[in-house]
């Protein structure tokens, strides 16, 4: 099937044609960029919701509740289980597949697991790619779901228009999630399982440190919800509508989605830039790295040499 036919079947929210154009992210295809030209037109309708935390504390039973609150609300929805580091896992995670049974027969509900495998540029660039394939297939809410803590993750959750956090009582892996940086890309904070105890020791950590932190336009709410008896449920609905129409009221949310492209290109070109210019230094252009080596050039005036040598029009 050629990009354009396929193109035409995703806008019409064909599911096959929805998994082969993420399969195609997925594996770096070369058909690529003519399949996005032919869809960008069609985006930036869907609302998208990150979901992120460590491994354990529910995100999966999380995105299955909030598949529910949008179907009950007449709304399509996608969810995007990202695995940003892990070739071997492949589109199969098992767990979030059989957690999602009851929408397996819904034709208003997409779910696909999500590795980097064949994709230049890893999981920054893929997963953009991914959302946007689901939001021109017509979908009103795109749910994304991270598998850890890492760098890689803040910046799948962080390409979404309201990130949330979950956490879940007694959550030891405190100093992990703070270095990764998790703690201060919330949105909206989730202690999820509150139906265990500690649920309130772990609003009470978490408004201490919001209150620590400095002044802004939206402090995150702090929801708690239960997968098992159900409860939060409409409140972490509400507390995204209630960001959604924050940003939406303060003109914030054109700005971001603004910026998240203009990043996306950037990295793009700096990926493009990177192969190139790697290519260039495996042939030594005028001895460049013997002069590197000889302290005859310094990596300024080797870094404008190579630049010259890339030229206009160098990027393929």
């Amino acid at each position: 099937m050629n990009p354009a036919e396929l193109a035409k079947n995703v806008l019409a929210g064909d599911r096959r044609s929805v998994a082969r154009a993420i399969s195609m992210v997925e594996d770096g295809a070369n058909d690529l960029p003519a399949l996005s030209e032919a869809l960008y037109p069609h985006t930036g309708k869907a609302y998208t919701v990150g979901l992120t935390g460590s491994p354990g504390v529910g995100k999966s039973s999380l995105a299955e509740q909030l598949v529910r609150a949008a179907r009950a609300r007449e709304q399509t929805v996608a969810v995007l289980a990202i695995d940003p580091t892990s070739p071997f896992t492949g589109g199969a995670l098992l767990g979030d597949r059989l957690r999602m049974q009851a929408h397996a027969t819904d034709s208003g509900v997409f779910i696909r697991s999500m590795a980097t495998r064949g994709h230049l540029g890893g999981m920054a660039l893929a997963a953009p790619e991914a959302l946007r394939i689901l939001d021109a297939s017509g979908k009103d809410l795109v749910i994304v779901e991270t598998v850890g803590v890492g760098q890689a993750e803040v910046e799948v959750a962080t390409a979404t228009d309201t990130t949330m956090v979950v956490v879940a009582p007694g959550w030891g892996d405190y100093v992990q999630v703070a270095k990764a940086g998790i703690l201060e890309i919330a949105d909206v904070f989730v202690v999820n399982k509150a139906d265990r105890g500690g649920a309130e020791d772990a609003v009470r950590e978490l408004r201490n440190m919001l209150r620590m932190g400095p002044m802004a336009e939206w402090t995150p709410p702090i929801v708690k919800t239960s997968t098992v008896n159900g409860e939060g449920a409409d409140d972490l609905w509400d507390a995204i509508e209630r960001h959604r129409k924050h940003q939406e009221s303060a003109g914030s949310l054109g700005e971001k989605r603004r910026r998240r492209i203009v990043e996306e290109v950037k990295s793009m070109v700096a990926f493009r830039l990177r192969e190139r210019t790697a290519v260039l230094l495996k042939d030594e252009p005028d001895g460049l790295v013997e002069r590197l080596e000889a302290r005859t050039l310094d990596p300024y005036q080797a870094a404008e040499e190579l630049l010259r040598t890339l030229g206009p029009g160098a990027l393929p």
